[in-house]
């Protein structure tokens, strides 16, 4: 067996439950001295499965061999269709997506999104045409700093805010706990989210930021985390996600081994999409630290940019 065997396969046991191995019972996690499910510690979603299913997929889970195939073509060119990159980014840069595709309950899942059945965001057709997803053609301006993305322009990473999602890089999150508060700290960019624990009401209605209110509950070994009051200005996110102010996510983080974290989190926002949406991702325990991530350094793209749309408007 080589490598990616071996840890795929540790990642399918650890992320199915005690009961469905035969052990009669959930896992229960070790405690905390304030006796909640012990969450704590550094983990990681990094993965070629991503949050909406590739075009090349059919279906929520596929084979070994299939995931062979595709985990090859992204080891070649980036990308499971096995489009080559002319600029050479892949060869460039260092991209921590992990060994493959992830496992989910021992399933190999090509994306995160499990419903709908396609795999796709059930965005409305007023978005669609809003950000021109149906036009392959369109290209976002770069005559303005405020439409380039948040991530380019290192205001907010794609594991810092709710729903947590990962990315090309940076896909670490730290999890502390106290009796009254979780607190969530992303790698990339630094990103933390505090949870109140034990007051299930949300602030005021006027008061709104990126990341949300965040109250929090345990059910039984689950976190549940309800996040609401979103800001107007944190609608664009990653990729095709969008969180209206009018939005509620709703995530859930289960132990489900020594090793292992299931995270399920559900989307209702009827300003963005036509229904309320869910998805499932594996968290895996890092045996190695979480270090400072700086995003400006290196970060060359947007001033060049910048300086061509002045150009080509002097012309």
């Amino acid at each position: 067996m080589n490598r990616r065997s071996i840890l795929g396969a540790i990642a399918a046991a650890s992320l199915v439950p005690q009961a469905a191995r035969g052990g009669g019972r959930e896992y229960r996690a070790p405690r905390t001295r304030d006796g909640q499910p012990d969450l704590q510690g550094i983990w990681t979603n990094a993965s070629y499965t991503r949050l909406e299913r590739p075009k090349i997929f059919d279906r929520l889970v596929i084979t070994p061999e299939e995931a062979r195939v595709a985990e090859a073509a992204i080891d070649r060119t980036g990308n499971a269709a096995g489009q080559v990159d002319p600029l050479g980014q892949k060869e460039s840069e260092f991209w921590e997506i992990g060994d493959g595709f992830a496992r989910v309950r021992g399933e190999i899942r090509t994306s995160w999104i499990v419903d709908p059945a396609n795999g796709r965001l059930p965005l409305r057709p007023e978005i669609v045409e809003r950000f021109h997803y149906d036009d392959p053609t369109y290209e976002t301006p770069m005559d303005n700093p405020e439409e380039r993305s948040v991530t380019e322009r290192c205001v907010a990473s794609e594991g810092g805010y709710p729903p947590n999602l990962n990315s090309p890089d940076g896909n670490f999150l730290q999890i502390l706990q106290t009796r009254d508060s979780v607190v969530l700290v992303a790698e990339k960019f630094n990103d933390a989210r505090i949870v109140r624990l034990g007051d299930r009401s949300h602030a005021p209605a006027a008061v709104r930021s990126w990341a949300g209110d965040a109250i929090g509950w345990w059910e039984r070994e689950t976190l549940v985390i309800e996040s609401t009051n979103f800001s107007a200005s944190g609608f664009s996110r990653f990729g095709r996600l969008k969180i209206s102010a009018d939005a509620t996510v709703t995530e859930r983080f289960t132990r489900t081994g020594p090793s292992a974290l299931l995270y399920e989190f559900t989307v209702a926002d009827p300003t963005a999409y036509t229904q309320t949406w869910r998805a499932e991702m594996p968290f895996l325990a890092s045996k190695v630290p979480m270090y400072e991530y700086a995003c400006h350094e290196g970060n060359y793209f947007l001033g060049p940019a910048l300086a061509h749309a002045r150009e080509v408007e002097r012309r």
